[in-house]
């Protein structure tokens, strides 16, 4: 997808009280790091920043006072209980330079008739060009049997990406549906039910 723009501001105030301060006016704390250079403290838009975190892996050119700098986000911190955003980690990242992300698997099709699958691993790790990371990766488990399983190594990765984890790793397995056994509640009036019949004859 295409870069995001987002217009940042200088950040000079740090602490639990300006974070509130920030986060009240509608803005996100958030730091700017990597390629050797010191930490930058931002604050992003609050709405904008939220609508783009939506998609995964978005590449953001941060304009900090007319110069742009692309980032990605690496490290979102919410609040457990509102889901709110608290901070965002941006690395800072080049046209041409390959990084390490973890990308959402979707998975498409339909299994063998019968059959459920079961995702065992949600995002897959691998190494890809800053400015092309995929947003997810397809998983087809079209007309697959009980039994079988995908896994990182059978996954069609977009060209220019690479698989930095072990591809041993199963993705998505495909099962027939467990058959529900009795509680022990009721195995146990079954056997109450027996009982009482056997003293009645």
């Amino acid at each position: 997808m295409s870069e995001i723009k987002l217009a940042a501001e200088a950040r000079t105030e740090f602490g639990k009280g300006a974070a509130r301060r920030i986060r009240r006016a509608d803005k996100i704390p958030a730091v700017l790091y990597g390629h050797g250079s010191d930490p930058v403290h931002v604050t992003l838009p609050g709405h904008e920043t939220m609508m783009a975190l939506k998609h995964s892996n978005a590449l953001f050119s941060i304009d900090i006072e007319g110069r742009a700098q692309l980032a990605i986000a690496k490290d979102v911190q919410r609040d457990p209980v509102k889901g709110v955003i608290e901070h965002v980690d941006l690395l800072i990242v080049s046209k041409g330079e390959k990084v390490a992300v973890d990308v959402p698997v979707h998975v498409v099709g339909e299994s063998a008739p019968g059959t459920i699958h079961l995702v065992d691993l949600q995002t897959l790790a691998i190494e890809a060009e800053a400015t092309h990371l995929p947003e997810w990766i397809e998983v087809s488990i079209d007309g697959m049997e009980a039994g079988t399983s995908v896994t990182a190594g059978d996954v069609s990765l977009p060209q220019g990406s690479t698989l930095t984890a072990d591809p041993e790793l199963v993705v998505v397995s495909i099962s027939l549906p467990q058959a529900e056994e009795p509680s022990e509640d009721a195995t146990a009036e079954e056997g109450d039910e027996a009982t009482a019949g056997t003293a009645a004859e």
